[in-house]
């Protein structure tokens, strides 16, 4: 991070003690009452970023259309780094500095083309959503802030991190709070991720995802009838995986989101395979699942085996694992955002999720994953869409819970 400077000639200020004073600060009823002003941009730079393809691991490009826009709000430092995450500063006083991230990624396979169509009133196109509104809504906060020329203590660090989505593991934020330069010094998160600002997670929901790979020897579906089939054992185990009895408490999830195998209808085929994703928020739960899962694998390779001709071969590969994690009911943030719903008279639902906020969660880093601001539906589907009412409100949240985290300075003298 760069060194903060106090300007020459610049007077000295006193750090501001409550919400209220912020709100009551001229620079931010000004900003305030202009982020309607600003729809018309925001709404038009959420469709142009949406429109740039960003599957997982293939971010560049829309990494570089936010880096125009990060250096026309006057961000400093300005750069990308090595896993592809892009990085702007507004540098504070000290050396501590609050972290606003929101992910490029999107689930849509790559040469997808994206097209946003308006429906009455709604946006519509995949990822517009999941993360365009995110993305929108850090855009949105660092012109604010920007605008505002409120001077902050702590530096604020706009991040657009990759590798959020699917197989990605959260390899931008893990890249980034590997850096011990910075993580030393972030003193709390918050990630941008979709529209609804009534769901906050607190915590880290775990996850842990395997590509599950069943070899053999294939044949002809007539004159090898009788061989082993890969197929027939993937079957077998997600039959056994089927009548596990998941607990409700701690809430546990295992799905088999893909499956593939074989090339034609009269083959038996040489290769099967499945993917797998488990959840809890308990991590004793995910190791007892991983080890069912390697267990029903084993059973159903073996039974095809003692069954049909030939041999069966498994392999587990890992390929995603997000940690546990959860803040202490005391962690300053979580006071924050209470203390700004409860001014802006939102309801705002504390949970368990699995996002981004996992890494800084777990290296005990406060950090929370919210919702930018207006409404969206249909996530990771086709169908996905976004409406912007009620953006503003999103925006204001988000600014005042900066602020308050980041510590502002009024008029006065020292």
């Amino acid at each position: 991070m760069s060194t903060p400077l106090t300007p020459p000639g610049a007077t000295r200020r006193q750090r501001i003690s409550s919400l209220q004073e912020i709100e009551e600060l001229p620079g931010l009823q000004k900003v305030v009452r202009s982020l309607h002003e600003q729809r018309e941009w925001l709404d038009r730079v959420h469709i142009e970023l949406t429109e740039i393809p960003a599957p997982t691991f293939l971010e560049t490009e829309r990494a570089s259309y936010m880096a125009e826009r990060f250096r026309e709000l006057g961000l400093e430092r300005v750069r990308v780094d090595s896993a592809g995450n892009l990085l702007g500063e507004r540098p504070g006083t000290s050396s501590g500095l609050i972290a606003v991230t929101a992910h490029l990624d999107t689930v849509s396979p790559p040469g997808m083309p994206i097209v946003v169509k308006r429906d009455n009133g709604r946006f519509c196109a995949p990822g517009i959503s999941d993360n365009g509104a995110g993305l929108a809504a850090l855009l949105g906060t660092a012109a604010a802030v920007q605008r505002s020329r409120i001077e902050t203590d702590l530096s604020l660090l706009f991040v657009a991190n990759v590798g959020e989505e699917g197989e990605g593991n959260l390899c931008g934020m893990r890249h980034l709070f590997a850096q011990r330069e910075l993580s030393e010094h972030v003193q709390g998160v918050l990630v941008l991720d979709g529209a609804n600002i009534k769901h906050t997670a607190i915590a880290g929901l775990g996850s842990r995802r395997f590509l599950i790979a069943i070899t053999g020897p294939g044949g002809h579906s007539w004159s090898d009838f009788g061989a082993v089939n890969p197929i027939h054992a993937l079957a077998r185990a997600v039959t056994q995986l089927n009548e596990i009895d998941l607990p409700s408490n701690p809430r546990t999830s295992l799905n088999i989101g893909a499956i593939q195998g074989g090339t034609t209808v009269n083959s038996i085929p040489q290769s099967a395979w499945m993917k797998v994703d488990i959840r809890s928020s308990e991590a004793a739960m995910i190791q007892q699942l991983s080890l069912a899962l390697e267990s029903a694998i084993q059973a159903g390779v073996e039974k095809e085996n003692q069954r049909g001709s030939g041999r069966l071969e498994a392999t587990i590969t890992p390929i995603g694992d997000r940690p546990v994690a959860e803040m202490p009911p005391s962690a300053r943030i979580l006071e924050v955002i209470r203390e700004v719903d409860q001014s802006l008279g939102i309801q705002s639902r504390l949970e368990c999720s699995s996002t981004d906020a996992n890494i800084p969660l777990s290296l005990g880093i406060e950090a929370i994953a919210t919702g930018g601001g207006g409404s969206g539906g249909g996530a990771h589907t086709p169908d996905e869409w976004y409406h912007p009412q009620g953006r503003e409100l999103g925006l204001q949240r988000i600014l005042l819970i900066v602020l308050r985290l980041a510590g502002v300075f009024d008029e006065a003298e020292a």
